[in-house]
């Protein structure tokens, strides 16, 4: 079973645990703080919350770093399983140790199927892409795919009808509005944010900034906010496909399922040639983020995302070395 490509004699990851870490480390995150350790030992990765890098103004329960985790052990166990593993995962496997979002075990050979060989394939080519789309709907039979990636994580998918969308993104237009009155916020947004050339490999480079939509419809966060970096203004789609992304609690284990299922949504949409932007602002003002939970059937909102057909593609934001993100 070639055990020696996954740990060394000492226990330490082998070059295919190596490559299958790389990918988790390509996962999203709440203004890329890549907020994620690893720790190797003997057949056993856990995979650890790095509190360090959480945002105290936007995120001050980590409800967003574990999410940003939990799309990171998402992609851990699709490179896994392209690896031809089977990854065996248990979520805060420690009710001592909250940190520990994860511990997974590489278990026994088992052959990749199609679909977790397209999703292993979408990792390096997904990419947040913060500007316009085209406008061209969003076939059903596609959207209706990105609800079932959710369901399988044991999330629910909702796709926006025009109803539901104008409300998600007037809310969103006063979320925006409050967060950058808000002199924590900005100043936030200046730590995790780069004019560009500024060598990090971590936080939001200027080229991944959004521009602003010409008609203020599309309230993308504006990064150039923190450090004064002037925002172009373009047209955008005008009816932008949106989908909410709700569970069916809100602790720890939940958010983490909510990475889960936003990362299998991401790389589906990846694999079916759709872009995706995270609505996070949203979700980031708590009494605005409750009016679009589906109280109805015990659902919580946990991320809202616009998705379509670029309009031209988005570069990948920088990543931390792996021996960065490595725990002896």
């Amino acid at each position: 079973m070639n055990e020696h490509l996954w740990f060394s004699a000492d226990g330490l990851p082998g070059p295919a645990l190596r490559e299958c870490l790389a990918a988790a480390t390509a996962a999203p995150s709440i203004h890329n703080t890549q907020p994620w350790l690893f720790r190797a030992r003997g057949s056993t990765v856990e995979v650890i919350a790095d509190m360090a890098r959480s945002l105290v103004t936007v995120d001050p329960d980590g409800r967003e770093l574990y999410v940003s985790v939990g799309a990171a052990l998402f992609n851990l166990r699709v490179a896994i399983r392209a690896h031809g593993r089977q990854p065996r995962v248990a979520v805060l496997p420690d009710p001592g140790r909250p940190e520990v979002v994860a511990r997974v075990t590489v278990g026994r050979a088992q052959a990749p199927t199609p679909e977790v060989t397209a999703l292993a394939g979408a990792i390096d080519r997904r990419h947040t892409n913060r500007r316009p789309y085209r406008d061209r709907p969003v076939p059903a039979t596609v959207l209706a795919d990105l609800a079932v990636a959710g369901d399988r994580e044991r999330a629910t998918v909702i796709v926006a009808d025009a109803a539901r969308r104008s409300a998600v993104w007037a809310l969103a237009r006063t979320a925006d509005n409050i967060l950058r009155s808000d002199p924590g916020y900005r100043a936030e947004l200046a730590a995790w944010t780069t004019s560009g050339g500024a060598g990090r490999r971590d936080g939001v480079p200027r080229d991944a900034f959004s521009p602003c939509d010409t008609n203020r419809a599309i309230p993308l966060r504006d990064f150039g906010l923190g450090n004064g970096a002037p925002t172009a203004t373009v047209p955008f789609e005008r009816e932008p496909t949106t989908l909410l992304v709700l569970t069916g609690g809100d602790a720890p284990a939940d958010w983490t399922r909510a990475g889960m299922a936003l990362e299998r949504v991401l790389l589906s949409a990846t694999a079916r040639g759709l872009a995706a932007t995270p609505l996070s602002q949203v979700v980031e003002v708590p009494r605005l983020r409750l009016l679009l939970a589906d109280w109805a059937n015990g659902l919580v909102l946990q991320t809202v995302l616009r998705v379509g057909y670029p309009a031209t593609r988005a570069r990948p934001t920088p990543r931390r070395p792996l021996e960065e993100v490595l725990l002896p």
